[in-house]
């Protein structure tokens, strides 16, 4: 049901006409009426909540905005549930597409060792246990360039990351060279990858062996075992624009790091009890 203008001019018939039309009593009419303002006036409010969260976190989705509102909701006096936040966000065409990603950044086919899957079944359980590895790629107009990533498998947080020009080795080796320097600590580590000839390079797996960090691959044809890896990759795409095309590796780097930043201190995680990586790394008991 819709309510006549509130401008009698722009009225094609009179409330007494519209409410006998519809068999309505006026006070019924003006109830309604005084619903539907209120609706209107509360999702308008809803939205602008929403756009300004979205100028930190642009790609934040209706969940992590249901908990991430919590207080300015509470603060506006709004009952908002999470299906009535989807709704309001489907009509002003505010909800998130994912996207898919499909870029071969793995070469398993060389001469180097293999080594096996060590964390099968492995109960994660603390901070710099278990630290997951992979590259992704970032376009530019020149073509592509590639993102080492470090990401701690218990609190999601990427702690070391590199971005390049080429899938050469030196890109991942100061990834992991500011993983190790920032964590300070890594007694009973053990570094997670897939089988790629960056991973399995004797350079790469002689600075695990000295900092005495386990070595863990997944095997062959099972991308799966890396799968947290391969999430960080799409979050940073699909909510922090690194999906885009930069007009240069130096632009790429800066968005990179500006998104590994807001991912680690500003994005909620349900698998974190809707805690960030920043939080939840540092404060881990």
């Amino acid at each position: 049901m819709k309510t006549a203008p509130k401008n009698r001019k722009n009225r094609g018939f009179n409330i007494e006409a519209i409410c006998d039309a519809f068999s309505l009593k006026r006070d019924a009419y003006y109830k309604f009426h005084k619903r539907h303002t209120a609706k209107k006036e509360m999702e308008q409010i809803v939205v602008g909540l929403v756009r300004k969260s979205r100028r930190t976190l642009p790609r934040e989705g209706t969940r992590k905005l249901m908990e991430s509102l919590h207080e300015d909701f509470q603060r506006q006096y709004l009952k908002i549930g999470r299906d009535q936040l989807f709704r309001i966000l489907r009509e002003n065409g505010l909800l998130i597409r994912r996207k898919k990603y499909s870029s071969r950044t793995t070469n398993s086919h060389h001469r180097f060792y293999k080594y096996g899957n060590t964390i099968k079944g492995l109960k994660i359980s603390r901070p710099n246990q278990v630290w997951a590895s992979d590259i992704t790629y970032i376009r530019t107009v020149k073509g592509f360039c590639y993102l080492a990533l470090i990401t701690d498998m218990y609190s999601r947080k990427i702690v070391g990351f590199d971005l390049s020009d080429s899938l050469e080795l030196k890109g991942c080796v100061r990834a992991l060279n500011k993983a190790i320097y920032n964590a300070k600590n890594t007694t009973r580590l053990i570094h997670h990858s897939d089988r790629g000839i960056q991973y399995c390079s004797n350079v790469y797996t002689q600075i695990l062996k000295r900092k005495k960090i386990g070595i863990s691959m997944t095997e062959e044809n099972h991308c799966y075992e890396n799968a947290l890896a391969e999430r960080v990759n799409g979050i940073l795409k699909d909510e922090f624009y690194l999906d885009q095309t930069f007009t240069s590796v130096v632009h790429a780097k800066k968005a990179a790091k500006n998104a590994i930043k807001l991912y680690n201190s500003k994005r909620l995680h349900l698998s974190l009890n809707y805690g960030t990586p920043n939080y939840v790394h540092q404060n881990a008991a």
